[in-house]
């Protein structure tokens, strides 16, 4: 059922889409068949569909029957990236395949298409397809050609090419068409991104000498659906994974793939920007860009299944992004986050003329929290490399100078306030999650220094580290709550009692042992306060004001660090429980956002890495555990 904005204009539940993609970009697709979001040629780029954020004036690509339908369905052909969706009338049954093409890796004559293939199953059904770009945000006009078999759409920067067997009429800046399909019948259409300073010179020409590109026929259609089900099953036998719960996992990776931007190896942490933690709030962010803590994260997810290549190339992007980021003052020699070519400006604006999902607004472009000093994306990134360079090729001499420089900085600095892994704007605070990971970062430099001989000052690596790791013992632990909180205690001040869902991933980084008491003591505090079933809050903002306004739902990445915090613990029976619970609230084709609202509702950008990664984690170890247990 659609959600409906003030204004009654409908909007689809978040969860009730799909994601499809081409390692360049992403788009989401409808279960009622419209694709309203779809970034190009990246995933940063401006919107060309985006009325997920403005069902009125944000643009979209119908494709529906014309009579009133019985059922929907959606799903993704087996082992691939590539979207069915079905519409079942009396008059028949209907599927549009959505997806857009890879056909090898690394391709360098890649051109970025959108295509779908609408095929009648049984019966005989009259469809209709709109298609209204509305390029920049909705902010930017357009021209429009037309031709035999195509539509150009023709911006200043940006040209799309919109290729068909079907008829297409051409209106106020959109494409209509309507047509029939008998059993069999199929009906194609190929949306071709170009972009270029020429790109209006190049198609008025083409234009003057009667260039039109060819339909597309059969032939060239099944040549890209099968070449792109080659690639994506071709890539997901590389999986070592062969555990109980193989189609989540599975569709998890492939997520995470879809998410990675193969020309430079960036990992983004969403495809969508603007989708609110809850409806009608303002906490909309826009998550297209590459967070050091979920990329991060997603290495070390991908490394347990092995896929190794995607590792390497992170940290060949990541080596790369240090070598152009400076100290700063504020930040750090690290930022939270960078843009896919790694950069560290990220200036938030307000796209002022788009109403929001459902009406929350503001919709705001760019990320402000790249300005924040978050000291635990440190531990993150080091903790993964450490893993790369134990499991996989190795890191490079280079790689290890720029390490230790920022290795140098955190030791000067990691006794500082920071805005810490959830970004709150309510100013810096002494986070305990950020002392644990500037611990991981030190403890992990020290491992890898004693593993390869590589040059290091290790008295000053092992007395920082010993410090910090005090530190959180002596400051970090409230013994009234029984467990570590959020925040160190002022030595002169009141003790912090805040509870913090982060602090559940303790033993996974090592810095305690799952079953000792302190940390069962955290977990039942954590149980009693922050988990709902299976669902967890990753704090609660009445006691830890974030400085935004409102409520949120729960994390699903709190959710599956809880199920995993089960496991390490002993567990097992519950964790299996809060495992397959917390499955039962990924959307129908097995794609979660950031959060879960209080009825199951899908609440944030979507689909997001961190809870992904996170799944496949809890997963894997949780497997583990029950084979080592005979269950």
């Amino acid at each position: 059922m659609d959600d409906q904005d003030a204004a009654g204009r409908a909007y689809l539940p978040i969860a009730e889409h799909g994601l499809i993609g081409d390692l360049r970009g992403a788009a989401l697709v409808g279960t009622d068949g419209r694709i309203d979001w779809f970034c190009a040629p990246r995933f940063d780029s401006p919107s060309i569909f985006g009325a997920i954020l403005d069902a009125e004036s944000g643009g979209v690509w119908e494709l529906t029957p014309l009579c009133a339908t019985a059922s929907r369905q959606q799903f993704y052909v087996p082992d691939s990236a590539i979207l069915v969706t079905r519409f079942l009338t009396e008059e028949g049954m209907v599927e549009v395949q959505d997806f857009m093409p890879v056909l090898r890796p690394h391709d360098e004559r890649h051109r970025q298409r959108l295509v779908r293939r609408v095929v009648a199953v049984r019966g005989a059904m009259r469809m209709r397809t709109r298609i209204a770009p509305r390029l920049d945000y909705g902010r930017a006009r357009h021209r429009m050609l037309t031709g035999e078999g195509e539509v150009k759409f023709i911006s200043g920067s940006l040209t799309l090419v919109l290729r068909s067997d079907v008829p297409l009429s051409a209106k106020d800046g959109e494409a209509h068409g309507e047509f029939e399909l008998g059993e069999g019948g199929q009906a194609l259409f190929v949306l071709d991104v170009g972009a270029g300073p020429d790109a209006d010179a190049d198609a008025d020409a083409d234009a003057a000498q009667g260039k039109c590109a060819a339909p597309p026929d059969r032939d060239e259609v099944d040549e890209l659906f099968d070449g792109t089900v080659a690639f994506w099953r071709g890539w997901l036998k590389r999986s070592t994974y062969q555990g109980r719960w193989r189609e989540m996992v599975h569709r998890s990776a492939l997520t995470l793939k879809l998410l990675t931007h193969e020309p430079t190896g960036a990992i983004i942490a969403a495809p969508t920007l603007g989708l609110p933690e809850r409806i009608g709030g303002e906490r909309n962010w826009d998550y297209r860009y590459v967070w050091i803590r979920d990329a991060a994260f997603s290495l070390y997810a991908l490394q347990r299944l092995g896929f190794t290549d995607e590792a390497e190339a992170f940290v060949a992007w990541l080596t790369r992004c240090l070598a152009r980021t400076g100290a700063d003052e504020a930040a750090g020699p690290l930022r939270a986050m960078y843009t896919i070519d790694g950069d560290a400006e990220l200036p938030e604006r307000e796209l002022a003329h788009l109403e929001g999902y459902c009406g929350s607004a503001p919709v705001r472009v760019g990320n402000a929290a790249a300005r924040q000093l978050q000291l635990d994306v440190y531990g993150e990134l080091v903790d993964s490399i450490y893993l790369f360079n134990k499991y996989g090729t190795g890191i490079s001499y280079t790689a290890w100078q720029d390490l230790t420089q920022i290795i140098e900085w955190l030791l000067e600095n990691w006794d500082s306030e920071d805005e810490s892994i959830w970004e709150t704007r309510a100013g810096r605070q002494r986070h305990t999650y950020s002392r644990l990971m500037s611990w991981v970062a030190v403890e992990r430099m020290v491992r890898m220094a004693r593993q390869r001989g590589l040059p290091a000052d290790l008295p000053r690596w092992i007395a920082a580290r010993d410090a910090m790791y005090r530190q959180i013992m002596e400051q970090g632990w409230n013994a009234e709550r029984g467990s570590f909180v959020q925040r160190l205690s002022d030595q002169d001040g009141p003790s912090c009692d805040v509870l913090d869902a982060s602090l559940l991933i303790m033993p996974m980084v090592k810095f305690v042992a799952p079953r000792d008491p302190l940390f069962l003591s955290t977990m039942d505090a954590i149980q009693e306060a922050l988990v709902v079933d299976s669902l967890v809050f990753r704090y609660d903002p009445a006691e830890a004001p974030d400085g935004l306004d409102g409520t949120e739902g729960t994390f699903s990445i709190c959710s599956f660090w809880w199920a995993e915090a089960l496991t390490r613990s002993g567990r097992i029976e519950e964790a299996r429980l809060a495992l397959l619970k917390t499955f039962t609230f990924a959307n129908h084709v097995g794609l979660y956002a950031e959060q879960i609202g209080t009825t199951g509702e899908q609440l944030g950008n979507f689909p997001q890495a961190f809870t992904h990664l996170a799944l496949i984690s809890a997963a894997v170890n949780l497997d583990r555990s029950m084979d080592a247990a005979g269950a």
